[in-house]
């Protein structure tokens, strides 16, 4: 797979994290398991919306704390880093509380900071997978190298303000779990917005971009689209950074297979503050993700359990449902059903099963597949052939069961489907 990067409004780590689960919704829940394992707080809930601005439809991610009957958003909600800074007094002054992140010495009186070497110490100590683990590490370390060379000090020495809060750990370890999850694949981003202006923090007045950011970002394209604003935030840059995308998708085919769109908190005047995500296969597959049920048979008969198959087999969602014959406890045979089915339907077809079959019990996941783009034609003579387009090219397989209606011999069946192969694959080849 080959996954590309359009900023358009611009980049933050939590746009990032919309725009990919906008893509791949099922992964959800994932993301929420592992910010219980990266040791956030039980209140901590992070949630992805759909949104629409008016133009576009997406997703937003959005992480709150609960607690003491309140909800408590995002530190910098209203104040978000691509709530853009225009060059005026009066707009710097109403977004003084500005998501950035920043160096501490020991003589800061501030409260709200965390030190890298505490942040790290704890991604290490939790039960995150280790890709996940290691991804999200690399990330923020990212984040701690630009800040010690723009501050002039030792990386350990690295304290973060508002990034070491909950909101800005969910951003970085759901974005790792997401980077993780689509498996190997390549990235790419295009130009990026250069923003102008002015951001006031804590510390004094910072140009845009901020100097940290410019350091994560070095090697990459930029563009001034006239708009004024901080357009990616430190989170945003140093996900690029661990990803160290390429310019462009390539020269060789691709096929579209899914895209995201992920907002911003902010709006523009005229333009959608999105960034939206593009997911492309080669020209052979198409990557996908199937719900897998399975479950063992040992005391329904064999015809009881035909039918039973197919009734789930003709449920809407399922993709295929297949058996075979196993060995259980005491030798006895049994039958080992598998249901495949579409990620959101598996809850409704467990249900469908147990009210089906005699089993007590069932397993449920979701995997990747890979799936050859396919479509089906029919011959001068009512046959349907369907056609496969494989890496060598594509090939043929007529429908037996319109052979079947031919009521011929098994010679004249066998020519019969030759020749509706052959037409099939002649009409693919005129198609191209």
């Amino acid at each position: 797979m080959h996954i590309h990067l359009n900023v358009l409004g611009g980049i933050a780590g939590d746009m990032f994290v919309a725009a990919m689960l906008d893509a791949w919704p099922d992964l959800a829940e994932v993301v929420q398991e592992n910010l219980r394992l990266a040791g956030l707080q039980d209140d901590v809930e992070a949630v992805v919306r759909s949104h629409n601005d008016g133009v576009l439809a997406g997703s937003r991610f959005d992480v709150r704390k609960m607690g003491s009957g309140q909800e408590a958003a995002r530190p910098d909600a209203g104040h978000h880093a691509h709530g853009h800074a225009h060059e005026d007094d009066d707009h710097d002054k109403r977004h003084s509380q500005h998501h950035h992140e920043h160096v501490h010495g020991e003589h800061h009186s501030h409260h709200n900071h965390t030190h890298w070497r505490d942040l790290r110490a704890m991604l290490e100590a939790s039960s995150l997978d280790e890709a996940v683990r290691r991804a999200a590490i690399a990330t923020f370390h990212e984040i701690a190298l630009a800040e010690a060379a723009v501050h002039g000090r030792h990386v350990d020495d690295v304290a973060f303000h508002e990034v070491g809060n909950w909101d800005s750990i969910a951003d970085i370890v759901a974005a790792a779990t997401l980077i993780e999850a689509v498996g190997e694949a390549s990235w790419s981003v295009g130009s990026l917005p250069l923003g102008r202006g002015w951001v006031e923090t804590d510390h004094g007045r910072l140009p845009v971009p901020a100097p940290a950011t410019t350091l994560l970002l070095r090697g990459f394209t930029f563009h001034d689209d006239g708009r004024a604003g901080e357009r990616i935030t430190p989170t945003g840059a140093a996900i690029l950074r661990y990803l160290s995308p390429s310019t462009s998708i390539g020269s060789s085919p691709h096929v579209l297979d899914r895209t995201g769109i992920g907002f911003g908190t902010r709006r523009f005047p005229g333009m959608s503050n999105v960034l939206r995500v593009l997911a492309f296969t080669n020209e052979a597959s198409v990557q996908d993700r199937v719900g897998v049920i399975q479950f063992e048979i040992d005391d329904q008969t064999g015809e009881e359990l035909a039918v039973a198959l197919d009734h789930i087999r003709s449920a809407e969602g399922v993709v295929d449902v297949t058996q075979s014959p196993v060995f259980g406890k005491k030798g006895r045979m049994m039958a080992s059903v598998q249901v495949l089915t579409r990620p959101d339907t598996i809850e409704a077809i467990g249900e469908l099963c147990f009210r089906q079959t005699t089993t007590l019990g069932l397993r449920s996941r979701t995997e990747a597949r890979t799936i050859l783009p396919r479509h089906a034609v029919t011959t001068g003579d009512g046959i349907r052939v369907k056609l496969a387009h494989r890496p060598g090219g594509p090939t043929a397989k007529a429908e037996m069961d319109d052979l079947q209606a031919l009521r011929q011999s098994h010679k004249a069946r066998a020519d019969s489907r030759r020749s509706a192969e052959a037409e099939a694959l002649e009409k693919s080849h005129d198609h191209d």
